[in-house]
């Protein structure tokens, strides 16, 4: 069978009224419905790559960036005319670039509501309407509507169609439907009409699964993007990273200078010592000439003339203000020779080194004075819950803020600086309001409402504005509910339990590979032992346990409570202890601050 030739309309316009947000009254009553994504993807690009099958592809609606450059775009006039009157745009602009073959034999027609649509759910109304007479075909979706902005027409059926009305603005689709048409059943195809549709797609888009620890940890490097590139001056470059190699801009030493107190000396001993110093940073020191010397200073610059230094404790001088070199005294230079340490460009730092005391102060000895970094990592900390208080007396049922004042320390030993710490009541509202306020950190970190419970908000409020899981869940005790979560605009927010040893136990954990992935640092290998007492603490979950030193193994504690930190108190580190640990298995040892 001869496979039809086959073009596509998208219709991507509408005034997307439903989808105004009623918990915004300021908020815009009019949506660009297309524009809004699902998955990290705006439905107007998954109606184009739907329809990346057929011949020629027209775009109906407001002129849109971003979609590919063989796809027409054209506008319904009068513009939010309605499905019909995009239709005939769309069959005008058909018309206009046939080929010499001639038009198309059909022509596919899809909303840009539809979420989960593909290229599979196209062909499979394609090829229905090669087993028909019938002039459309219609997908019925899963709940069992009739789809009719997503269907396959005779292209002559549709033409005809739209040609006897008397007025395409405003008419609705039933005008236009043709007697003989066939309905086919077609999953995943429901269109997205109302707030609360978009946000069900957005929950069925995000993944599910539980990661194990290695593969949630590279998820997060490997799919959150870095921070952009800055060139800042060197002195502001604490706690970032850099991204750039350190490359030196002048000579170490620039000159030859002396190692060591001693003597400048010019040719062969003895030598007539002259009465001038060199010292360091003076420059004005005469030539030395043949069986001269002086006496210079460490790290003075050797004068014109001089072929070698001889240190203090090598010579000998003579009541003539002469001078020798000892006799039994090794015959060595103590001078450092320019270039020695390195010369103008070489590099001195890899990029991706996290710029500590000891790199900033190399920069200086190479001249450098700006570097191209990214980071420091900025943080909030969200503390979520109705009934935690950080001031005042408790009512009952009421709980101390016990994470607000120390959890930014666990963060900064992370790589992380936090900006500020705020208490969040458990609201849909008061949750998006804190997850569109990023404009000065990178990260979000919000401790609590991580669960599945009534009153946690958090997975949900991420859903909602379609915000790319990274981690969803990790299989870990405690914290296997954190959630690793990346914004439309780029900041990352992490959400942690809200037990107080499970919060700081997961942040120490997860944080290091959110600020890896945001600076770009080197990952350098973990710090590993082993444990001492691995029986007492084998289990069939991998776990977040605290250790001390025991020698030359760990000890790990055999009973811990989440609820304070009171097991933190005089330990040394946590430990990733695996599933099933044996005696002779390494751990991940994670060190505690100041520890």
């Amino acid at each position: 069978m001869t496979q039809p030739v086959c073009d596509a309309i998208v219709l991507a316009g509408g005034r997307g009224s439903r989808m105004a947000d009623p918990e915004h009254p300021t908020a815009p009553q009019e949506v660009d419905k297309p524009a809004m994504t699902v998955g990290g993807r705006r439905m107007v690009d998954i109606a184009v790559d739907a329809v990346s099958v057929c011949r020629r592809t027209v775009l109906v609606g407001p002129t849109r960036t971003g979609v590919p450059e063989y796809v027409v775009q054209t506008r319904e006039s009068p513009a939010g005319g309605g499905p019909v009157a995009a239709l005939a745009a769309g069959l005008r602009s058909l018309d206009d670039r046939a080929d010499p073959e001639g038009t198309a034999d059909l022509v596919v027609v899809i909303a840009s509501d539809i979420p989960f649509l593909d290229a599979q759910a196209v062909v499979s109304l394609i090829d229905s309407m090669q087993n028909t007479q019938a002039d459309a075909v219609f997908a019925r979706d899963d709940a069992g509507r009739t789809q009719f902005l997503l269907g396959v027409w005779r292209y002559a059926a549709l033409r005809s169609a739209v040609a006897q009305l008397d007025s395409v603005d405003g008419a609705p689709m039933r005008t236009i439907l043709p007697a003989d048409h066939l309905v086919i059943a077609v999953s995943g195809v429901e269109d997205c009409d109302t707030r609360a549709d978009l946000l069900a797609a957005r929950l069925a888009a995000r993944p599910s699964e539980t990661l194990e620890l290695g593969d949630a940890l590279h998820r997060i490097r490997s799919r959150i993007p870095a921070l952009p590139i800055r060139r800042i001056p060197l002195q502001d470059s604490a706690g970032t990273v850099l991204a750039e190699p350190l490359v030196s801009q002048t000579a170490l030493p620039a000159v030859d200078i002396s190692a060591m107190d001693g003597y400048a000396v010019c040719g062969t001993e003895p030598w007539t010592l002259r009465s001038d110093i060199a010292y360091a940073g003076s420059a004005d020191i005469a030539r030395l000439t043949e069986g001269t010397a002086v006496r210079i200073a460490t790290g003075a610059a050797l004068p014109p003339g001089a072929t070698s230094v001889v240190r203090d404790e090598h010579m000998t001088r003579e009541s003539d203000h002469s001078a020798r070199r000892i006799p039994t005294a090794p015959q060595s230079d103590d001078t450092r020779r320019r270039g020695e340490d390195w010369l103008p460009g070489t590099e001195l730092v890899a990029a991706f080194t996290p710029i500590d005391a000891a790199v900033r102060s190399l920069a200086a000895s190479a001249e450098v004075f700006e570097v191209a970094v990214r980071g420091p990592v900025r943080g909030r900390v969200i503390i979520s819950g109705n009934e935690i208080r950080s001031t005042g007396p408790l009512a009952p049922g009421q709980t101390r803020d016990v994470l607000g004042s120390v959890l930014p320390e666990y963060l900064a030993h992370c790589g992380i600086t936090v900006v500020d710490v705020t208490l969040l009541d458990d609201s849909a509202t008061g949750f998006r309001d804190v997850l569109t306020r990023t404009q000065d950190v990178d990260v979000i970190v919000v401790v609590g409402a991580t669960g599945g419970g009534a009153a946690d908000q958090l997975r949900a409020t991420l859903a909602g504005i379609d915000a790319e899981t990274v981690v969803g869940r990790m299989r870990m005790r405690p914290g296997g509910s954190q959630i690793t979560a990346a914004l439309p605009d780029g900041t990352v927010v992490l959400g942690l339990p809200g037990n107080p040893l499970a919060a700081v136990g997961t942040a120490m954990l997860t944080a290091p590979a959110i600020v890896d992935a945001l600076t770009g640092r080197t990952v350098g290998p973990s710090r590993i032992g082993l444990l001492s007492n691995a029986a007492e603490v084998r289990s069939a979950t991998p776990r977040i346990v605290p250790v001390t030193a025991d020698g030359t193994r760990w000890r790990a504690d055999t009973q811990v409570r989440t609820a304070h930190l009171g097991h933190l108190v005089g330990r040394d580190a946590l430990a990733v202890i695996p599933a099933e640990v044996s005696a002779d298995e390494p751990v991940t040892i994670l060190p505690l601050p100041h520890r």
